[in-house]
């Protein structure tokens, strides 16, 4: 068997295209979405990130407005900025760009977003309401999973997922959202003892790991799918998953690329909470 190839670009631009329409409509009825994006420090890799939200938010109407800050910015400072951005009306989402210098308390931070602009789904009450099934902003990456196997007509309904990693804005809210879609889940980590044997009983496999092909392709059971969250660079340059992608596939039904799977859809569904706030602070859901 060779696997199905989930193509997140496609799907991200499905989303993306609704978004517009969205936008378009709010703009009509009085209502500009916006995303304030802040970034301390010179780190490449957030650099590239805020660029292509800047750009997506251009593609779909939504106002962006960044904040590149050096990297001796203060805490304080920082803290600043992120309460006038809350105070501001044509600001609906209020995005932080990790990793901080490590002088900035990265929760501090999270905390200090108003639950209502947290369209990155940090906030711990933002976590707290998706645990006890509440409406709230979802993490954009986990809710971009369910949607990648939503959109590729895989129901988790009595299926066996397992989810690798227990990270707080990603491992965790997968585990989270697979279990309100009826699945049974199983968490594991770089700890867990057998981990193939794990990985090979599960119908569902998500991968958030961040090691790169640390899931051999011999590891996934016939038939499986698998969503390959993972984006790592080689010593090579190569761009690879957490998971073994060549053998992986001639086992799985179903398989995400890297590049090309989950990272489109985690800014689609960023663009998507803020289309959200925008029209939630206009009362017109």
């Amino acid at each position: 068997m060779t696997a199905k190839i989930i193509d997140g670009k496609a799907i991200a631009a499905k989303r993306r295209a609704a978004v517009a329409v969205r936008v378009a409509e709010l703009k009509a009825a009085g209502v500009a979405p916006g995303l304030a994006v802040v970034i301390v420090g010179a780190d490449p890799a957030s650099q590239v990130y805020v660029r292509n939200k800047h750009k997506a938010c251009e593609e779909t109407g939504i106002h962006s407005f960044s904040y590149e800050l050096p990297e001796t910015t203060t805490q304080d400072e920082l803290l600043a900025l992120v309460t006038e951005l809350n105070a501001r009306d044509d600001v609906h989402g209020v995005l932080v760009q990790f990793p901080l210098p490590a002088h900035i308390d990265e929760d501090a931070v999270i905390e200090a977003i108003d639950i209502g602009k947290d369209v990155d789904g940090f906030h711990p009450e933002s976590i707290g309401r998706l645990v006890v099934g509440k409406d709230t902003f979802v993490s954009c990456t986990p809710a971009g999973v369910m949607v990648l196997l939503e959109e590729s007509g895989i129901d988790l309904t009595g299926k066996d997922v397992l989810v690798l990693g227990r990270s707080n804005n990603v491992g965790k809210p997968a585990a989270l959202l697979a279990l309100a879609r009826n699945a049974t889940v199983t968490v594991c980590h770089s700890r867990t003892r057998d981990l193939a044997d794990h990985v090979r009983a599960a119908d569902v496999v998500i991968v958030a790991i961040g090691r790169p092909e640390m899931v051999k392709g011999d590891w996934i059971g016939e038939g499986a799918v698998v969503i390959d969250v993972g984006i790592n660079r080689t010593e090579d340059g190569r761009l690879v998953g957490d998971v073994e992608f060549e053998t992986a596939k001639e086992r799985a039904s179903a398989i995400t690329p890297v590049p090309g799977g989950v990272g489109p859809m985690t800014i689609a569904m960023l663009l998507e909470n803020t289309v959200k706030s925008a029209a939630r602070s206009a009362g017109v859901e």
